[in-house]
């Protein structure tokens, strides 16, 4: 599908290394660290920048606050950048503070969003191993952590949370992609951010996870075929913002529960927070379908990230009304 995967991949960052931060182009961390001060500075109404915790290796976990100060506000929690290959993950997270920060003021649905409610955007969750897919190996997915008695390195975060964890979907070697871990909540990335989210579980109404790729969007459950009681609801949302997501370049999502959608995964961030109690819990998988897959190109990242927005707005709009 893919003449030279090398040309493809080198084409997918810059052959000189660029310290610039652009919307358009996949964005190193140090990069994407230095945009996330930059931006929290300049619009000090709108964002601001905090850190909820360090990864194995030691790196700072930036989150960024967006919306207008307010009391009582309710909130979205999105984050990117679970596994590090997938990379048009991060992008869409600088995306959309970029369009919140653009917006306000300007687009009223937008304005009356950041007004009404609070987003906390974690644009890469997974920093050690993002590091690693830009310095050491493109297609690196896990965490970097030691495993004892095991020289195969890191946890697949999305396999490490309470839910269901390592029961289906997962595997029990380290060596594997799919290494759920120790326990719940082994690895420093996995508890910084479940101890976010349970810390402020009172205003946290819906929670956005991004992936990459196939072009779905799921909801709970993935680790059983159970439907979940909200299921009804959860599906009459999705299939609304996949209407709005197709509606801008006519890309075709599919929708629907995890374990059926997709495949059976326990320990997925998703199911656990809906389970901790954000009723409003997504897994989005961008483009695309398997063409270019991980080494979706530069050129793909506008147009996809302006279609996700639509579907974001939609469920942000719906929570806003009815969480």
């Amino acid at each position: 599908m893919i003449d030279d995967l090398q040309v493809a991949l080198d084409k997918q960052r810059d052959s000189n290394i660029r310290a610039v931060h652009s919307y358009e182009k996949y964005n190193d961390l140090d990069t994407i660290n230095a945009w996330s001060a930059n931006i929290a500075a300049q619009n000090p109404s709108l964002v601001s920048l905090s850190q909820i915790g360090t990864s194995y290796q030691g790196r700072p976990m930036y989150l960024l606050k967006v919306g207008k100060s307010g009391t009582n506000k309710k909130a979205v929690f999105i984050d990117c950048g679970f596994h590090a290959r997938e990379w048009v993950s991060p992008a869409f997270c600088q995306w959309f503070v970029k369009e919140a920060v653009n917006n306000y003021g300007r687009d009223a649905q937008f304005t009356n969003l950041l007004n009404n409610l609070d987003f906390y955007v974690l644009p890469v969750v997974n920093v050690d191993g993002y590091v690693h897919s830009w310095t050491t190996y493109r297609m690196w997915r896990k965490t970097l952590s030691v495993n004892k008695n095991s020289a195969c390195l890191g946890t697949d975060l999305n396999r490490n949370f309470n839910a269901g964890w390592c029961t289906t979907g997962t595997s029990k070697n380290p060596c594997d992609d799919t290494y759920c871990g120790t326990a719940p909540e082994s690895e420093k990335e996995t508890k910084a951010l479940a101890d976010f989210i349970r810390s402020n579980i009172g205003s946290i109404k819906a929670y956005l996870t991004i992936h990459s790729y196939l072009q779905m969007l799921l909801f709970p459950y993935s680790y059983t075929k159970s439907l979940a009681k909200d299921h009804n609801e959860l599906n009459t949302v999705a299939k609304g913002a996949v209407s709005a997501l197709t509606s801008l370049y006519g890309t075709q999502y599919t929708y629907g529960p995890g374990a059926s959608t997709i495949y059976p995964a326990s320990g997925g961030s998703d199911d656990w927070a809906y389970d901790a109690g954000v009723k409003y819990s997504y897994t989005f998988e961008l483009r695309d379908k398997g063409r270019y897959g991980f080494a979706l190109p530069e050129s793909q990242i506008k147009p996809t990230c302006e279609e996700t927005m639509l579907a974001v707005k939609y469920i942000a709009n719906y929570v806003m009304k009815n969480a």
